[in-house]
């Protein structure tokens, strides 16, 4: 195991603390980063994936099996959970835990643990990353690090926004800060990004939170602003860029999507589909786009928040629009597919179910809102949890949608919920819990 290393004046460093790493130390964040192989646990987890569509076979190629919510919105960024058992409806708190910080970033799932990041401190500039054990809320490791980028955020957001996400093999976290730590699944520090570092200019005053998508061994981070602007591609073993794109310059919190193999990033300009390994574009849809609620995917087309919803159906060199429903607009929340309809949930709080086939409306549902997070599914059930505390179980299959269900969770609920194994996780500011 290396030992420790000063840092020479200018050089940007992060402290680690907890598991094999020397609590205390002090690693230079270099460029290209520092590979802690030698921190490597040589187990690695890996998972059975049942082989059912086109979707199972993505998560197999990712590493990760079908009960695994390894990213924002779970496979693909689809929001809806490729299980056949559904949670509840009557669904309740399984378990429940403290945590030390905030957060607006989700709980992801692989396998048996459950991980999230929150950050703590005057500033936020303690970044936390936890490792639960998903039976019984047990902690298995938790990580704390010193941001090394700008900590500046709105009150209502925090350091902790976007959400981990995970190969099957390795986590992957993100802070607003721009720094990006890669850990094994036992908690290992493999190696670590001072993004800031390499990009100075790559932030906002209201705090970054697009997160980051592994498709391959490709590690996918968008630090989209109105200075510095830009997507780059990382190699997932050694932390080293691939490639490195510029984006548009303007503020952008929206989170990338996988479709066909291509990885789609919205923008105000519009949705651009690039080669995850060699950061080509493949195809690009100039229209406009929302800044806030991201795409919805299915194995055909994107659904896009553009003048409305916008679907398309991208292909190598072009992309044909099916249709377009000005009526469907998102508010903060993504939009999601299920079956054969598409459901928004609009700035006022209201469900509102569209045809795939068009667009065309088929029912509202007025929610308890208000709501910052993006709905997500399993079977024929839509969960939603408010920014008060009240978590919703919709039947969509009822003749105009229905509220099935309420959990009163009595506290500030910003994020996505997370789905996995027939449970629900869902994260405040102060706890996390299983509902199930």
């Amino acid at each position: 195991m290396p030992g420790c290393q000063g840092g020479s004046q200018g050089t940007k460093m992060g402290r680690v603390s907890g598991g094999n790493v020397r609590a205390g130390c002090v690693y230079v964040l270099m460029h290209p980063p520092l590979a802690l192989s030698t921190l490597a646990h040589p187990s690695r987890v890996r998972f059975a994936i049942s082989r059912c569509g086109a979707l199972l076979l993505a998560l197999f190629a990712a590493g990760v099996s079908a009960a695994d919510w390894a990213q924002f919105r779970g496979p693909q960024g689809s929001a809806v959970s490729p299980e056949s058992i559904a949670p509840g409806p009557q669904v309740a708190v399984a378990w429940e835990v403290e945590l030390p910080g905030r957060g607006l970033s989700s709980p992801i799932v692989v396998g048996d643990k459950v991980f999230v990041t929150c950050s703590s401190g005057p500033d936020q500039a303690n970044l936390h990353v936890f490792c639960f054990r998903a039976a019984d809320g047990k902690k298995l490791w938790e990580r704390v690090m010193k941001a090394t980028g700008r900590t500046m955020a709105h009150n209502k957001t925090s350091v902790a926004a976007p959400t981990p996400c995970s190969d099957g093999e390795r986590v992957f976290a993100l802070y607003s800060s721009n720094d990006l730590f890669a850990f094994d699944l036992v908690g290992n520090l493999l190696w670590l990004r001072g993004l800031t570092y390499d990009y100075a200019n790559a932030s906002n005053s209201l705090g970054m939170s697009s997160s980051p998508v592994v498709i391959g061994d490709t590690l996918v981070v968008q630090a989209e602003n109105d200075s510095e602007s830009l997507a780059v591609g990382i190699n997932v073993t050694t932390g080293k860029n691939r490639w490195k794109k510029e984006r548009p310059k303007a503020a952008n919190w929206t989170s990338a999507v996988v479709f066909k193999g291509a990885v789609a990033l919205q923008s105000s300009k519009g949705l651009t589909g690039v080669n995850p390994s060699t950061g080509e574009i493949v195809w690009d849809y100039t229209d406009g786009a929302a800044t806030i609620p991201s795409s919805a995917v299915t194995q055909d087309a994107i659904y896009v928040p553009s003048n409305g919803v916008t679907a398309l159906v991208p292909e190598k060199g072009a992309v044909s629009q099916l249709w377009r429903a000005s009526g469907l607009k998102p508010g903060t929340g993504s939009p999601l597919v299920l079956g054969d309809s598409i459901y928004v949930l609009n700035g006022a709080g209201v469900l509102v179910k569209g045809s795939l086939s068009n667009g065309d409306e088929a029912w509202k549902l007025r929610l308890k809102g208000p709501f910052s997070g993006s709905p997500v599914a399993a079977g024929k059930y839509i969960y939603i949890a408010s920014e008060r505390g009240d978590f919703q179980v919709v039947d969509t299959t009822a003749e105009e949608g229905a509220v099935v269900h309420t959990v009163e969770l009595k506290d500030t609920i910003l994020c996505t919920p997370a789905i996995s194994s027939g449970a629900v996780y869902v994260r405040s500011d102060k706890k996390l819990w299983k509902l199930q």
